[in-house]
């Protein structure tokens, strides 16, 4: 395994992480949870990713138990949460700082334990003052409840806004961001924040790197039952998938399989090692419904290297989305 600062930080997380999202208490228990990650753990993950809202909140309580069953030394974990969508009351839902710091204590409560390493707000909030919500999350790492803050899906505004004001009132300010990522959105981890990475040192724990499953190939004969399309709740993503945009981007992966084969890989490796080849990115979050997809997707960190310039440029040619770079008028 290899492992990347989280963007200026002197913490050091797995280039490939694994998270709870979809999997964990809706497609299967703990018993293959606790399977996955150990798979996840003995390959050299460190990172492990989980939010309130997953199964609401029943996810946290999956990956607590794994922990405490694993026995894993606690210091050898990164663990992460993310605070927006915790109930239906009135204040379960936003970044107040009632909600940012009760959210935070009901996870911790979940996951049976003392702090997390890592916590995001996991959407931004128009409702509440950035500065509210920097004051609270600034109190949970001066509290130790968690020892980095960041955002997912912000701005870049908006998280430079948020940087400012913790300078400013001797705060702690963001670390990191969990953007969507991968080989058919680009967009905002390219170019949106690309003064983030040289002016604060904005770490990236990207999600989604295999878009939905479009990415693994699965989805380029037709729509397989038992994937996540099937699932209750995820009948959004089959009309994504339906859609005009949906098809294109499904073709795109069809284009690609013929460069994953002469690589000798899958398309699930070779769309994982494409995000790992951005400096910018700190650790792939990556899912798995079976043990043995977790050691498949490690597999993708060998294939970092094969990606050559010739390789990137052909698969640039097939993606054909490459955002046009920040204007230089020296």
């Amino acid at each position: 395994m290899q492992y990347r600062h989280l963007g200026a930080s002197g913490l050091q997380v797995s280039a490939l992480s694994f998270g709870a999202w979809v999997t964990f208490a809706q497609q299967y228990g703990e018993d293959l949870a606790y399977d996955c990650m150990k798979a996840a753990y003995d390959a050299g993950v460190n990172f492990f990713d989980n939010a309130e809202v997953y199964a609401h909140g029943q996810a946290e309580v999956v990956m607590g138990n794994v922990i405490r069953r694993a026995g894993w030394k606690r210091s050898d974990l990164v663990i992460s949460t993310k605070i927006f969508w915790g109930g239906d009351g009135p204040n379960d839902t936003g970044l107040s700082r009632k909600h940012v710091i009760e959210g935070a204590n009901a996870a911790l409560a979940r996951l049976q334990l003392d702090y997390v390493d890592l916590i995001f707000c996991h959407r931004p909030d128009i409702y509440t003052p950035i500065e509210e919500t920097v004051r609270a999350m600034s109190y949970l790492v001066d509290s130790g409840k968690a020892f980095y803050w960041g955002t997912s899906e912000w701005s870049a505004a908006d998280i430079m806004e948020a940087y400012q004001i913790a300078r400013r009132q001797h705060l702690t300010p963001p670390a990191m961001e969990q953007p969507q990522y991968h080989m058919l959105h680009r967009e905002r981890v390219e170019k949106e924040y690309a003064r983030l990475y040289r002016e604060i040192g904005l770490g990236t724990t990207i999600w989604s790197p295999l878009a939905s499953g479009i990415l693994t190939g699965k989805y380029n004969d037709g729509m397989p039952e038992g994937t996540r399309v099937s699932l209750k709740d995820y009948e959004w993503l089959r009309k994504n998938f339906e859609s005009d945009q949906g098809k294109a981007n499904i073709e795109k992966a069809r284009q690609l399989a013929p460069v994953a084969e002469e690589l000798g890989c899958t398309q699930s490796q070779l769309a994982l090692a494409w995000c790992l080849k951005n400096p910018n990115v700190s650790t792939v979050i990556t899912g798995a419904s079976r043990p043995e997809q977790v050691v498949e997707n490690m597999a993708a960190l060998d294939v970092v290297d094969k990606l050559t310039p010739d390789v990137l440029a052909r698969i640039e040619g097939i993606l054909d989305n490459k955002p046009t770079p920040l204007s230089d008028f020296r």
